[in-house]
């Protein structure tokens, strides 16, 4: 029996001793690994990656491989109307732009028209100075004093054939409402009073006016029927500085019906 014993105990501490063997080997090959086990692992790792990003990239390809052909269908007709909305929207744009066009057009001609009439009527009203072509008539009282129907007559008949401004000696601008009173040094325009020799700038067609003044048992013969000497000059620009004030109305106000 004591022999029985000492062999089981030899037995015992040579399995654990291999044990601990097999383990410190082990242990040493994990914190010192050889350059075949790092290559191995090394190329581990890549084949797992490698795996890894070919199942996601075959998921995001295959993504509508599973659907079926009703549910490709739909798919499709969704994708369609959404196109056929974008493209109604994207012309509704282009028609509420156009309009915008066409009205900011509309508005900008108005102004202009408007404007045009406001600059027209201000000329024929005397309310600004002017330029432009015409004639520039003198008259000279040389042997007799030029008379205030004469003046009148020459006036009007420059109006008549389309005098758009006239000034007389430069100061006094003569528009419908000018009214003229005779005083013993000459005459009394709108409140101004002017003396020979007369000097009347109009603006319009050169020749026109000049014809109006010279024709036979015109303004001209009128004028050297009272003794005076009358010059025209055709000009191809004259410039008109004398204006007109007006009062405002106290009393008179559009109708708000025209």
């Amino acid at each position: 029996m004591p022999e029985e014993d000492q062999v089981g105990q030899v037995g015992e501490g040579q399995v654990d001793e291999g044990q601990v063997a097999a383990m410190q080997r082990l242990r040493q090959a994990m914190l010192r690994p050889s350059r075949k086990q790092v290559v191995a692992g090394m190329l581990m790792a890549l084949l797992g990656f490698a795996a890894v990003t070919q199942v996601r990239v075959a998921g995001t390809d295959d993504s509508y491989a599973g659907l079926r052909q009703q549910e490709l269908v739909d798919l499709l007709s969704a994708l369609s109307a959404t196109r056929q909305r974008t493209e109604s929207e994207i012309d509704r744009l282009e028609r509420v732009a156009a309009d915008l066009r066409d009205d900011t057009t509309k508005r900008q001609t108005a102004l202009d028209q408007a404007q045009g009439e406001v600059d027209d009527l201000s000329i024929l009203a005397g309310l600004v100075p002017v330029t432009g072509p015409g004639i520039r008539i003198t008259v000279t009282e040389s042997e007799g004093r030029v008379r205030q129907a004469s003046l009148l007559d020459t006036v009007q008949e420059l109006r008549t054939v389309g005098a758009e401004a006239i000034a007389i000696n430069g100061t006094v601008r003569v528009v419908a409402q000018t009214s003229f009173a005779e005083t013993d040094g000459g005459f009394t325009i709108d409140g101004v009073q002017v003396e020979a020799p007369y000097v009347i700038d109009v603006i319009g067609e050169p020749g026109v006016l000049s014809s109006a003044i010279s024709f036979a048992l015109g303004p001209k013969q009128q004028l050297e029927q009272d003794g005076a000497e009358i010059q025209v000059q055709e000009l191809r620009s004259i410039d008109i500085e004398a204006v007109t004030t007006t009062d405002e109305p106290s009393f008179a106000v559009p109708d708000q019906g025209q």
